[in-house]
């Protein structure tokens, strides 16, 4: 287990902390938070991206591709078909062949359609597509992405945008348990700091957010505060924390003090 680097389809990143821009009041103050982030991977929404007039302020103008690895996402795509037009489109126009994959099955929940989700994720696979796919928290369907190709799981903390934390941590901790073979990054549902380090000291590998950062009243300040937590997450998860006691027990016991 490595407290700093860990790796995605064999490439290495140092920052186990992901970030989206969208929300953002200004591409300029996405970009100060983004800095602050000290994240290396960068969430890009293809439908936000405007590919046909290039003569026109676009947010990859505020984002340094030597700095950032673009990774871009299906967001607002409600089947796999929708989905997979919506990756190929980002990989013609050069943004990446990694795809965040999202393929949306409740309007009002946002919460994923697991099995389109696995469908999506076969065929991207099988054209050459890096799928890092958006899903719930449950080990069956994570299991099946795996199987599909999958080059990590994605589940749900709580449902996009909501900030409540990791609501089902017994089943982040199944998840940690049983899946080993890929990355298990948590997305969606961060609100604030403390939720990004609880992540973390469940084993996610990484976080992934974005309106905990863009909504925030100081985005940039919390963009900082969210690298620590990540940093801070993971050195408690690699150190194991002390078993809970229904009593109290002395943090300076007088056993063998000469009285």
């Amino acid at each position: 287990m490595n407290n700093v680097a860990f790796e995605i389809a064999g490439r290495e990143f140092r920052s186990r902390l992901i970030i989206g821009t969208g929300k953002y009041r200004s591409f300029a103050e996405m970009a100060r938070a983004l800095e602050a982030s000290g994240a290396e991977i960068v969430t890009v929404a293809v439908r936000r991206v405007n590919l046909a007039d290039k003569s026109k302020e676009s947010l990859l103008d505020y984002i340094d591709r030597s700095k950032y690895f673009i990774l871009p996402n299906t967001a607002g795509c409600y089947t796999a078909d929708d989905a997979v037009r919506t990756a190929r489109l980002a990989r013609e126009v050069g943004l990446s062949n990694w795809i965040k994959l999202e393929v949306i099955g409740d309007e009002k929940t946002l919460f994923p359609d697991n099995f389109e989700l696995v469908k999506a994720t076969e065929i991207l696979v099988r054209e050459g597509f890096v799928v890092l796919p958006y899903t719930n928290d449950d080990l069956i369907s994570a299991r099946r992405l795996v199987d599909a190709g999958a080059a990590a799981v994605m589940p749900l903390g709580a449902p996009i945008g909501s900030g409540l934390g990791v609501q089902n941590p017994a089943n982040i901790r199944i998840l940690r348990q049983m899946i080993s073979s890929v990355p298990l990054i948590l997305d969606a549902g961060v609100g604030t700091a403390s939720d990004a380090a609880v992540a973390m000291e469940l084993g996610a590998d990484a976080v992934l957010m974005n309106t905990g950062i863009a909504a925030a009243e100081d985005s940039v300040l919390m963009a900082g505060a969210m690298r620590h937590a990540v940093l801070a997450g993971r050195q408690a998860y690699l150190a194991g924390r002390m078993a809970k006691k229904l009593y109290a027990t002395a943090s300076s016991p007088l056993e063998g003090v000469v009285r």
